[in-house]
């Protein structure tokens, strides 16, 4: 058996790549099985099926249900500029200046993100290219409920704005009819069109189909539950989305010389998020990760999030011994986490063996808290191993792509020709037939 010590209280179980089940452990605890739980795929697929068919009506009787906000109209769930600008001003002086602060370093990062139109003529005289234009209208989900997001505001909209959407709906959760100023000053900071105070599978729903309130949007964005996670790849198709997101995740590799109470609150940074969040520790040294079990311990009881932190740890948080930093390397290229701290003293040299991550902190001064509010790239990342395939939230997914061809006189003569005989390979009579036509030579139609 493995020899795992567990922390006192939050039962943090401990792992050692030298055990001979460790395969197996890792994968029982990278699993998202459990995480996901019964299927609420048919509840979801009736709410959007019920918003499609009654509109307003349905989305009026979901958000009293689950919001407990009953209006008469779905119009008076919209927020008025004057109302953002408001939250705005009423702010604490501080919270204004930080956020905008946050949406400066944010705005200058994804500016560098722009992709621009291009050209060019080759010898034939052909023209081809590529033309770059934003989507018109997006949405973008806010979370709510256990905790407000004014930054999830400012990493969703402001890439869109930079990209040059013409219009940002949001939408965000108000159980009771309360939203926070925090959020409604973001929205207007990062100029934010109109925001609704309405949540849920029946907020996606919304979004994706319009109703004769909201207007369809050409895409969604923004994490949420699973029930907006859902309903996101259920309307994927319809319109697009950014990815679907799973709870918050965090991967630390530790050479065991950044304080291990600053590591202590890593982790918990990630653990209040959710209790299904997961917060994974690699280290080679013993001694530093009992270290930090100790201030786990010692830090938990301060913790405002306190019982949602020890449930996240205890369920799926983990604590892994490693023969070296080589393997832990490995090890979070298996994991593909969504956040990854190098907090090592030599970040530079451990990064080439680093495959895949939404977002790398790098050294011990870098919390991935501050990636989560203003160092500038996005906070919207690919969870539950999507680093391997997928990327952060960026100005390049609010922009599209058309590819440009105009062929000149000459050039059809030989574009022509081998289009021909490819065409006739597949047997598309008519699309040879399409491009011979056009040859000054014609060959005899068949």
């Amino acid at each position: 058996m493995p020899s795992r010590r567990l922390c006192k209280g939050t039962d943090m179980r401990q792992l050692d790549t030298s055990d001979a089940d460790f395969d197996a452990a890792l994968t029982r605890l990278t699993s998202r099985d459990e995480v996901d739980g019964a299927s609420v795929d048919e509840t979801v697929a009736a709410i959007i099926a019920d918003v499609a068919r009654r509109g307003d009506a349905a989305v009026l009787e979901y958000t009293a249900r689950f919001d407990n906000l009953q209006v008469e109209s779905v119009a008076t769930l919209e927020v008025s500029r004057e109302r953002m600008t408001e939250a705005l001003c009423h702010i604490d002086v501080a919270q204004r200046e930080a956020l905008e602060y946050a949406a400066q370093r944010i705005r200058d990062f994804h500016e560098r993100q722009l992709q621009q139109s291009w050209q060019y003529e080759d010898a034939l005289g052909n023209v081809l290219g590529q033309r770059v234009t934003a989507l018109a209208r997006v949405g973008i989900y806010v979370p709510g409920g256990k905790a407000s997001y004014p930054s999830s505001v400012l990493m969703n909209a402001l890439p869109a704005k930079v990209a040059g959407v013409a219009e940002v709906v949001m939408v965000v959760p108000a159980p009771g009819g309360d939203v926070s100023d925090l959020v409604l000053a973001a929205a207007a900071v990062a100029g934010v069109d109109r925001v609704f105070t309405l949540g849920g599978a029946q907020a996606i729903a919304a979004l994706a189909l319009g109703t004769e309130t909201l207007p369809a949007v050409d895409k969604i964005v923004g994490p949420g539950n699973i029930y907006v996670a859902t309903a996101k790849r259920q309307v994927f198709g319809r319109v697009g989305i950014d990815m679907e997101a799973g709870p918050s995740e965090i991967l630390i590799i530790a050479d065991g010389h950044t304080d291990p109470d600053w590591v202590v609150m890593d982790l918990f940074s990630q653990a209040e998020h959710d209790e299904n969040a997961q917060c994974i520790l690699l280290c080679p040294d013993h001694k530093y990760l009992a270290a930090v079990r100790a201030g786990i311990e010692r830090l938990l009881p301060t913790m405002e999030r306190a019982d949602i932190i020890g449930v996240s740890l205890r369920a799926r948080g983990a604590m892994i011994v490693t023969r070296d930093l080589a393997e832990a390397a490995a090890i979070s290229n298996l994991i593909a986490p969504e956040h990854l701290e190098l907090s090592v003293e030599d970040p530079e040299a451990l990064l080439p063996q680093i495959e895949h991550a939404g977002a790398i902190f790098m050294g011990s001064y870098t919390s991935e808290a501050l990636g989560d509010y203003c160092a500038g790239p996005n906070h919207v990342l690919p969870t539950a191993g999507g680093s391997r395939f997928s990327s952060p939230l960026g100005v390049y997914d609010f922009q599209k792509r058309s590819s440009l061809i105009r062929c000149s006189e000459q050039g059809v003569q030989e574009l022509g020709a081998m289009a021909s005989v490819l065409a006739r390979g597949e047997s598309l009579t008519a699309h040879a037939r399409s491009a011979e036509m056009r040859l000054t030579h014609k060959k005899p139609a068949k």
